[in-house]
């Protein structure tokens, strides 16, 4: 059975123009209007889809041809497709960057491209913009959002500018931002007037209903499914680290963590709760553990708990900020140092330049386990790695991935759909 559903993939020319506040913008403005909207995100993001479910009121997951993969992909836009009004998804960087781009997504699955123009500095040039973005690729350009217009003129211009391509609405300059750290945007959880920014924002953008009406549906393919898993996790409990320090999850992680039969059972080492008692395996994703280091160095029953979890051969699983807390110390952005729980020999030091970022999948005996990597610190340790991550598509060597006893630590977040099987046996005994 195919569906006709209005998908769009929102995109820019670079990073820095808006495409998330655009979208989380067109988002809530559609639910408001009584729509049902799904999101994605190209590309591997943690943050940016915290921002965007919050405006859709719905899941957002990644759509990536090679993390994720094609053929899932294309199941996980037929679930949404089975409800939706509207599926918008945010690119990444500009539209033609990257290997695969945003562009490549567009292209895989027929989906009409609306480019964000940052107008704040331009005029008519947005035109010329926009015929550089649609036909460089090429890519079905279904029109333009200006973003940071000053004035109903300054859109005029922009809107004459255009040549053919459909103005399809206008956001103006916004007197608040959406705050920023050294990962990204702020978590939304940590805005206490989030929603009245997104009601905002969606009400000051200038909506062009005909030409909106105008943009051609996509046919989706509703029959395309996701295979079921084998439950190789059948009867397990995983604890889950999960609090602001403990942010960066994918859902489709945990979505598979429970498809391979897996219990989920959630605990925030910030408020000084130890693993769950009944867990038979533990894992830390990433997040801001350096905004949180004194409290986490003050949580003695959380450090107490995962240092017997691992003399007990308990398999623990650390992603990023997952293993910063397992070294001996992080030292923060202020240069403050502060004990942590000490499992892996080291110093996690933040840097105020990048230190790692793109994706990179890791070769296990079960087949590639696929991820990212974004980090802002370095680890200076003795520990030799297990074995080294591969970056995509350059191929050469990535994050180290530390195995001591049953405690598995890296850099790289694994996006778990990717290999079930290399996931199932890490929060195995024999992981060990």
């Amino acid at each position: 059975m195919v569906r006709d559903v209005r998908v769009l993939l929102v995109t820019a020319a670079a990073s820095g123009q808006g495409k998330t506040s655009v979208t989380a913008a067109l988002a809530r403005a559609l639910v408001k209007r009584g729509k049902r909207v799904r999101v994605f995100k190209c590309g591997p993001d943690f943050i940016d889809p915290m921002l965007l479910e919050r405006a859709s009121g719905a899941p957002v997951h990644s759509l990536d041809l090679w993390m994720v993969g094609i053929d899932q992909c294309r199941a996980q836009l037929a679930h949404a497709a089975a409800d939706a009004d509207v599926i918008l998804i945010e690119g990444v960087m500009g539209l033609y960057d990257g290997t695969p781009s945003s562009a490549d997504v567009a292209r895989e699955f027929g989906i009409p491209v609306l480019a964000v123009i940052d107008a704040s500095a331009m005029a008519q040039t947005a035109g010329a913009l926009a015929l550089g973005l649609r036909d460089y690729g090429p890519v079905d350009m279904a029109g333009v959002i200006a973003n940071r217009v000053a004035s109903a003129g300054h859109g005029a211009m922009v809107a004459a500018s255009l040549r053919g391509i459909a103005l399809l609405g206008v956001l103006p300059r916004q007197a608040r931002h959406l705050p920023e750290r050294h990962l990204g945007l702020v978590l939304p959880s940590e805005l206490g007037d989030i929603d009245a920014m997104l009601d905002e924002m969606a009400d000051q953008l200038s909506f062009d209903d005909t030409s909106w009406d105008a943009v051609r549906t996509t046919p989706i393919d509703l029959s395309a499914r996701a295979e079921a898993l084998p439950q190789l996790l059948a009867g397990a409990t995983i604890a889950i680290a999960r609090d602001a320090a403990f942010a960066f999850l994918y859902p489709a992680n945990l979505d598979t963590l429970r498809a391979l039969g897996a219990t989920l059972q959630f605990f925030s080492p910030l408020a000084d709760e130890p693993v769950p008692i009944g867990a038979g395996a533990v894992y830390l994703p990433g997040g801001y553990p350096e905004l949180h280091a004194k409290a986490l160095s003050e949580a003695t029953q959380w450090q107490v708990s995962i240092r017997g979890a691992h003399t007990n051969g308990m398999p623990i699983l650390a992603e990023c900020g997952g293993m910063m807390v397992l070294a001996d110390a992080i030292t923060d952005q202020a240069g403050a140092t502060w004990p942590m729980a000490g499992l892996l020999p080291g110093q996690v030091s933040m840097q105020a330049r990048l230190a790692g970022l793109g994706s990179q999948g890791l070769e296990t005996p079960q087949g590639l386990l696929r991820g990212h990597t974004f980090h802002y610190s370095r680890m200076d340790t003795r520990q030799a790695p297990l074995a080294t991550t591969v970056k995509h598509p350059s191929g050469i060597a990535g994050e180290a991935v530390y195995r001591i006893g049953s405690m598995t630590a890296s850099y790289f977040h694994a996006y778990f759909p990717s290999c079930p099987a290399a996931v199932a046996a890490l929060f195995k005994r024999s992981a060990a």
